[in-house]
């Protein structure tokens, strides 16, 4: 079902004028916007996705924000976080919320290339060598641990998550749209694991490092689950969304306005994290771009068919954080690139 179908009821409402949202331009100063009808289908669309999910998850409601609008931009995400926070559990949820294929990698040391892409394999019947597909051909690709695959393997997904095809041997297969990776990773333990290379990281939209539940959603949790320890509920998420829809909301993103000023705010953020003293390695271009496309679909999701200074600091450590290095004089202090990335944003004036 269309996009258009699931919110005609929605877009003939009478909207309300409770509080206004930030002027777009100058001369909009003190003058009401209405919500934009389009992006009104999108926030829509993403509370019925939430709705399913909080039928399991608890909390984590950034988190969901986050994975969403990573989604509605085209691009991946990395979720880096203790074993246990529900991590592997999203990802399958947000999958099963959605009429879409869905395929789950197990990343370790023995895993090869071809495990993950696919390989020719020779056809007896017909004397033919033919291409069997790897687990990567699908719409939802679920990367569990990816930093236990040596570098290897690691390479195998660079084409795929930029370009979004596979070459074996010298052929080229294209992935069906939408296609979203979602790889995960636990930040302590190191026995067997290898460093994510600098070029993969960056190919991840958005980093999105998972904290504890507070005291009163651990609470929740156990009293959902505690005559369910099979997790049986799981499959009271139900599909409420499409492949069409997802397209559709993603060139909806794309329509979204963004001011020169805005665009010229970015820039200057990542630029100076390239010209920072607390940053061995600053973010490359696409991490501006990155922060663009996450900026738009926050607005998006808001109901706003323009990019506020809001949109932009919000978004900026999710898409920064995995993309600078610290230098090893400030790991040893014991600052974060939360810190720096936040003294960054409030060092720069934000437009008017």
């Amino acid at each position: 079902m269309a996009l258009d179908e699931h919110n005609e009821e929605q877009d003939n409402r009478p909207q309300e004028k409770d509080e206004a949202p930030a002027p777009l331009t100058g001369e909009e100063q003190g003058r009401w916007q209405p919500p934009d009808p389009a992006m009104q289908k999108i926030s829509v669309a993403v509370s019925r996705i939430k709705e399913e999910l909080r039928k399991l998850i608890i909390g984590q409601e950034e988190m969901l924000d986050l994975l969403i609008a990573a989604l509605f931009s085209g691009g991946h995400v990395l979720l880096e976080g203790v074993p246990g926070i529900a991590k592997t559990l999203t990802a399958k949820l947000l999958a099963q919320s959605m009429d879409v294929g869905f395929s789950r990698i197990q990343f370790t040391p023995d895993l090869m290339p071809s495990d993950v892409v696919g390989t020719t394999i020779y056809n007896m019947k017909n004397s033919e060598f033919t291409f069997s597909s790897g687990p990567v051909f699908s719409n939802f690709v679920l990367i569990d641990e990816i930093n236990r695959a040596p570098a290897k393997t690691q390479a195998a997904l660079f084409e795929v998550m930029e370009e979004y095809q596979v070459t074996v041997d010298g052929t080229t297969y294209q992935m069906e749209s939408p296609f979203f990776v979602i790889a995960t990773q636990n930040p302590i333990e190191q026995e067997g694991t290898y460093k994510l290379p600098e070029a993969q990281l960056d190919r991840f939209l958005a980093k999105i490092n998972l904290e504890y539940p507070a005291l009163e959603e651990e609470k929740l949790i156990l009293r959902r689950f505690q005559s369910d320890f099979g997790m049986a509920k799981r499959e009271v998420v139900k599909p409420v969304f499409e492949a069409k829809e997802i397209t559709e909301c993603q060139a909806l993103v794309q329509q979204v306005k963004i001011r020169e000023e805005l665009l010229d705010y970015i820039a200057q953020i990542v630029h100076e994290t390239r010209n920072n003293a607390n940053l061995f390695l600053g973010a490359s271009p696409r991490a501006s771009l990155a922060v663009m496309k996450m900026s738009k679909a926050v607005a998006a999701m808001d109901g706003r068919d323009y990019v506020t200074p809001d949109d932009i600091q919000y978004v900026a450590y999710p898409v920064l954080n995995h993309r600078v290095i610290l230098t090893p004089e400030r790991e040893m202090e014991g600052y974060s690139s939360r810190e720096v990335i936040r003294q960054i944003v409030q060092k720069i004036e934000v437009p008017r």
